[in-house]
């Protein structure tokens, strides 16, 4: 039986901004991009994108914007002119940290040049490289449009700038690959010493080319083999784990991720873009989702939600944890009643259950996954459902 929810406490506030367009669509991308057919109508998006936020303006409820993320489809297709129109009107509209992280991806395939330093100058700190393979024949099968020497010539750029920080989005486990396959694209990114490594497995996912055409992947002992040797060659080479598919040089954690991951809040603005809010005067946890389409987004007039509703009382527990326990850190147990508004009373059960498992541990101060609890994540969270 549903409870009075308590007071609710105010996490801390990220944005998220997405750019809808890539060159073309992945074969195993499930995200809200749309491949180009004609020119991007930049200055007509930006304006969009600025009357998306204002309106959403009410939902900070006097935050300080800890972070921004701008993804896609693929971000750096977007003008430079435009995108610093695009950061700086944000920064007219809400205060933003002094300090603030603000993270674009960027496809190597699409980076000229000098282009990283555009972006810059527009105001990015942080960008995210979808390598994703070195290996020529991979890179064919994941749809990518670079080569490798592209890649690696990305990373040096971002590199030479002196950003905030970068990262390097690596797959594994790809279609026919090896552990040797797959600790050589791992080798070739350690070279390049980029400050954060997000190394993750490909998913076939619903709605998918992979999915309507599904590639033969390794098998789970070989998937097991990968991932234990991957995370072994990452910590000799000084990348600290501190999420299940991301690793950092110490000090280098992507912030905005993190917010992610503790339950933070989130405002989300652009094509398909997602929000989760606390909200005080209601004392519940707000959900929307923008018009996915570009076309529809664009022609809105200025009525951008799609979607939104509330989070459901029964669903906050597994929520909280699905986030909380990708991170490798301990959870406060204080979190949870402060960010759900549940009582820790309403979780006791699958607490323990966990802790007889041996996929937690437990102070009086925190939880922490286990290392098995990592390997089983499936197993830990179903035990909130």
């Amino acid at each position: 039986m549903n409870q009075a929810l308590q007071k609710l406490a105010l996490p801390p506030l990220s944005l998220y901004i997405h750019i809808p367009w890539c060159v073309q669509k992945c074969p195993y991308c499930d995200f809200n991009s749309h491949a180009l057919k004609n020119d991007i109508p930049h200055q007509q998006y930006v304006d969009a994108l600025l009357e998306d936020l204002t309106n959403d303006l009410a939902l900070v409820q006097g935050r300080v914007l800890q972070s921004i993320f701008i993804g896609g489809g693929t971000p750096s297709l977007l003008d430079p002119v435009q995108m610093k129109r695009l950061l700086d009107g944000v920064k007219s509209l809400v205060s933003c940290a002094q300090d603030i992280e603000i993270t674009m991806e960027a496809n190597p395939g699409t980076v000229e040049s000098g282009r990283f330093a555009q972006f810059q100058n527009a105001g990015v700190n942080r960008i995210s490289i979808g390598v994703q393979s070195f290996q020529p024949d991979k890179l064919t099968i994941l749809g990518r449009i670079h080569d490798c020497d592209e890649a690696i010539n990305a990373a040096k750029q971002a590199n030479e700038l002196g950003l905030r920080s970068y990262n390097i989005d690596l797959m594994h486990s790809l279609p026919k690959q090896n552990v040797n396959d797959a600790l050589g694209d791992l080798h070739q990114a350690i070279k390049l010493s980029p400050p954060h490594l997000s190394w993750y497995q490909l998913t076939i996912e619903p709605n998918t080319q992979f999915h309507s055409k599904p590639p033969t992947i390794p098998d789970d002992e070989i998937l097991a083999d990968i991932y234990d040797a991957g995370r072994e060659e990452l910590a000799k080479a000084g990348y600290v784990q501190y999420e299940i598919s991301a690793f950092a040089k110490p000090g280098k954690q992507c912030r905005h991720n993190l917010n992610y991951w503790r339950f933070g809040d989130y405002l989300g603005i652009g094509c398909g873009a997602h929000s989760k809010i606390t909200e005080l005067s209601s004392n519940s946890i707000k959900r929307a989702a923008k018009i996915k389409h570009p076309k529809g987004y664009l022609n809105c007039n200025n009525q951008f939600i799609f979607e939104q509703w509330s989070a459901q009382q029964e669903d906050l527990a597994l929520e909280f944890f699905m986030n909380r326990f990708r991170l490798v850190e301990p959870c406060p147990r204080a979190d949870f009643e402060r960010y759900t508004g549940l009582s820790p009373t309403t979780i006791e059960q699958p607490i323990s259950r966990a802790i007889s498992k041996g996929l937690i541990t437990q102070t009086d101060e925190y939880w922490q996954i286990t290392p098995l609890g990592q390997r089983f994540l499936n197993e830990l969270l179903n035990l909130f459902m």
